[in-house]
């Protein structure tokens, strides 16, 4: 059997180029049983809530599984909290707070989504001087520098914990993986028929 630590290895690996650096370093604390600082990173329920309603968003609930019944929104707490640095932590909860700023939970669903759309614009702004910034300074230097003390913009985070989350969940597997029991590699479906499932694993 899978357990999920196996299955966080091996979206790593397939997924890597697409993980900022401390998903990628985080998600190897997890897989080696490292705790980064833990106890340091505690959510309020406002907070939660508000965590939530975004990972929903991002995987909503159809014909199967969405992010909150994956269990995704305490899997990104339990992986903010145990496996990533402060800087992680700072930008996270000032993203969730701007939003509740904003009264984000009061909007509509369509205002959420406008919300959230605009703040993936700003992020690719974010995004593109932060791997600037890693780029000019090259390899030989700390990682912590080289992260930046700003630590991953908040939306950036959230969409790569809610991806990771739910992709190693059983209902997202469930979901979004044609089961074959016979043991060989994985391999993408490139014959699709209509409903069928993208991954055979």
């Amino acid at each position: 059997m899978l357990n999920r630590r196996d299955a966080v290895s091996r979206i790593a690996m397939l997924v890597g180029g697409v993980f900022s650096a401390p998903t990628l370093f985080a998600m190897e604390a997890k897989k080696a049983g490292i705790v980064a600082e833990a106890g340091t990173f505690i959510l309020t329920d406002i907070q939660r809530k508000i965590v939530a309603a975004v990972a929903e968003h991002i995987i909503p609930k159809t014909t199967t599984a969405g992010a909150i019944e994956a269990g995704v929104p305490p899997f990104i707490e339990m992986m903010l909290n145990d496996c990533y640095k402060k800087p992680e932590h700072v930008s996270f909860k000032k993203g969730v707070d701007n939003l509740a700023k904003a009264k984000f939970l009061d909007q509509s669903p369509e205002a959420q989504v406008a919300m959230l759309t605009l703040l993936e614009a700003d992020t690719k702004e974010l995004m593109r001087s932060y791997s600037a910034s890693k780029v000019k300074v090259g390899d030989n230097v700390d990682k912590d520098i080289l992260e930046g003390a700003g630590g991953v913009p908040f939306w950036r985070v959230m969409k790569e914990l809610t991806l990771l989350g739910y992709y190693t969940s059983e209902k997202g597997i469930e979901g979004s993986f044609e089961y074959h029991p016979v043991p060989g590699k994985f391999e993408v479906i490139t014959d699709m028929k209509p409903d069928q499932k993208s991954f055979v694993y």
